[in-house]
């Protein structure tokens, strides 16, 4: 059964099967035996799309099919090309197709399965203490993984969305269940031992005078407590009655035995390890309102990665999360807690693709921290202080620290002092804000050095900017590339005039027209990140850096600046569509589809126009249509 229904239906059910009797058929001839079934080349899949409602959920790949079809490159040339006729056909149907007027749709609900960092997190806000790898470790220098949790549980691949809490793929198996009834019973352990005695006082409200002892009233009082939290919503009193009626009659060690079998039970539960098994319909069939409890818990998972919190639980209650404005006025409140690091930390990391820091940095731990921390702080900060959705790629405000401030010239030179502690020959320290005022070649997301030294050299930067900051969907490269030819003896050439022979293969050129002109106008910055224009001097006959370039669209620029002033101006429209895109799609857990572009449309136009600030834009996105509603089977309403 297909995960998408269409609430609302386009106009004679779209165009009345001409995808399935005219654009299949071809697809089927020509396109399977490379992209189909178990060989996907390019991840390009199309035996995943038989029917027009299936195209519509691969919106962005239709532009890239037409544009290879009408260049000749497919079917590659040991197969039949395609006539003049199948063309028009697929380029027919395409040109009507997106003129459909698209209402939005709604996904048949299912519940998803807690990511790793989603149940560390929500483990630690009910049990209040993390679970720690227990080894000895140098704090200033190891950046090692400390959570017992994720040591155990595998890392989540990342969904048909691109991001890790899209975990619909991947449900629970019998070795996770293993390893998620190990972690519960650490976490009582430790609960109902001397380490958890503080945790435990505070979720049953006992004093600092209290002994630790569990009698009956206080077991009673335990369960009230926890279960609500376990199960992130009200429980009712027969559910709680049937935990209570083993505890009765027990006393000391025996008590303590069954209560914590008890909790472990719903700890391991589909209830406690899924979001939304216990959301419940309406009672009627259809597309409805979410209940206020699943609302809050999409809410805190989204801007969080964890647990709503007592607050949240609280607006739960009381049924005011109906209100958007209440919605508004728990995002900006969520935003000021320390857990919104957490979206910076997921969303942010994802979104930008800073895990490939790692792979750069290799045996210096110091410099590692420094370059990762530096992005996550100013997203933090964009996310959190109400900054323009834009001053991503423009801001005068960045994050620093000792390893870092090197890159920014005089204005290092504002830094609060550091005094290194005696006997400690490296240590990681904490980023500072500062404001750039002198340092040239700074400011923004674009040029900060762990991006620039992740995607170092002109062709992945411009592939990164083109996919992560455009939205452009480019294919995986040929498997035949052949490599970019060294210059002829006693000739000094760029490896920008060396490329431009690469570029005369024209299945090359398609992607490299659109890759160049913005990976080349980071040229003036090497491997490193290091800005070279800033002390750059001309010396004999070594050629000049030239950060020009022309885009596909025709817009032309004289230097790396002269391309951000055409990103935040002309381009804009479509950054704010592609970060609106990709945050509605973290928020909701799931790839797009053409049921959302209208959701898309309407956030981006708004933040466009009203040069929305990203917690605007959190705000559109929770108070969105699939964000608050959703849609039950028939069978889930009965």
């Amino acid at each position: 059964m297909r995960s998408i229904f269409c609430i609302f239906f386009f106009p004679a059910f779209l165009l009345g099967g001409v995808f399935e009797d005219q654009v299949v058929p071809i697809l089927e001839r020509s396109c399977l035996k490379c992209h189909g079934g178990d060989k996907t080349k390019g991840k390009v899949d199309f035996s995943e799309i038989l029917t027009e409602v299936d195209a519509g959920d691969h919106l962005d790949l239709w532009e890239t099919v037409l544009e290879v079809v009408e260049l000749g490159e497919m079917p590659p040339e040991d197969e039949k090309l395609l006539s003049s006729e199948e063309k028009k056909k697929i380029r027919g149907w395409h040109e009507e197709f997106i003129k459909l007027p698209v209402e939005i749709a709604i996904p048949v609900f299912r519940p998803r399965r807690l990511s790793a960092n989603e149940y560390k997190n929500t483990l630690r806000s009910l049990f209040g203490f993390d679970l720690e790898v227990g080894i000895a470790r140098a704090e200033q220098t190891e950046s090692g993984e400390k959570s017992l949790v994720l040591k155990i549980l595998p890392p989540d691949p990342p969904g048909k969305s691109g991001y890790f809490n899209d975990t619909y793929s991947t449900p629970l198996s019998s070795s996770l269940l293993e390893n998620y009834t190990y972690l519960a019973g650490v976490s009582l352990d430790r609960l109902f031992s001397k380490k958890g005695k503080e945790s435990l006082s505070r979720m049953i409200g006992q004093n600092g005078d209290w002994d630790g002892k569990i009698t009956p009233s206080l077991a009673e009082e335990i369960v009230r407590s926890f279960l609500p939290r376990i199960l992130r919503r009200t429980v009712p009193d027969e559910r709680i009655k049937a935990v209570l009626d083993p505890l009765k009659g027990k006393q000391g060690k025996e008590l303590v035995s069954v209560l914590m079998f008890e909790l472990k039970t719903f700890l391991i539960s589909p209830e406690f390890l899924y979001r939304g098994f216990l959301a419940k319909p309406s009672g009627k069939k259809g597309r409805q309102a979410v209940d206020p409890f699943e609302l809050a818990e999409r809410l805190s998972y989204f801007l969080w990665e964890d647990m709503p919190d007592d607050e949240l639980f609280q607006s739960a209650r009381n049924g005011d999360l109906q209100d958007k404005a209440e919605v508004g006025r728990q995002v900006a409140r969520m935003l000021a807690e320390p857990r919104a690091r957490n979206l910076s930390e997921s969303f942010g990391v994802q979104l930008l693709g800073l895990s490939s820091i790692d792979d750069q940095i290799k045996n210096n731990p110091i410099h590692l921290h420094a370059m990762r921390t530096q992005p996550r702080d100013f997203l933090h900060y964009l996310f959190t202080e109400d900054r323009p959705v834009m001053e991503l790629l423009d801001s005068n405000v960045t994050f620093v620290n000792q390893s870092t401030s090197g890159f920014y010239g005089n204005d290092r030179r504002r830094l609060a002092p550091f005094h290194k502690p005696r006997g400690i020959e490296r240590q990681r320290t904490m980023n500072q804000r500062l404001e750039i005022k002198d340092a040239e070649g700074r400011g923004g997301i674009l040029t900060m050095p762990s991006i620039l030294s992740m995607n170092h050299g002109p062709i992945l930067r411009g592939t990164w900017m083109l996919r992560t900051i455009l939205g452009v969907r480019l294919g995986e490269p040929p498997g035949d590339v052949p490599a970019i030819k060294p210059p002829p003896r006693g000739k000094k050439m760029t490896f920008r005039e060396r490329f431009e022979a690469h570029r005369e293969n024209v299945t090359c050129a398609r992607c490299h027209e659109k890759i160049d002109p913005l990976g080349f106008a980071l040229d003036g910055y090497d491997k490193n990140g290091r800005y070279l224009l800033a002390s750059y001097h001309k010396r004999g006959n070594q050629p000049s850096i030239d950060t020009s370039g022309k885009l596909p669209s025709g817009e032309e620029f004289k230097d790396f600046e002269g391309l951000k002033h055409i990103l935040i101006t002309k381009k804009r429209d479509q950054v704010i569509r592609n970060l609106t895109s990709q945050l509605l799609s973290y928020a909701l857990c799931r790839k797009l589809g053409r049921g959302d572009q209208s959701v898309v449309e309407a956030i981006s136009r708004k933040a466009t126009l009203g040069n929305l600030t990203w917690k605007d834009l959190l705000i559109e996105v929770a108070n969105s249509v699939p964000f608050r509603e959703t849609l039950f089977s028939q069978s889930e309403a009965k």
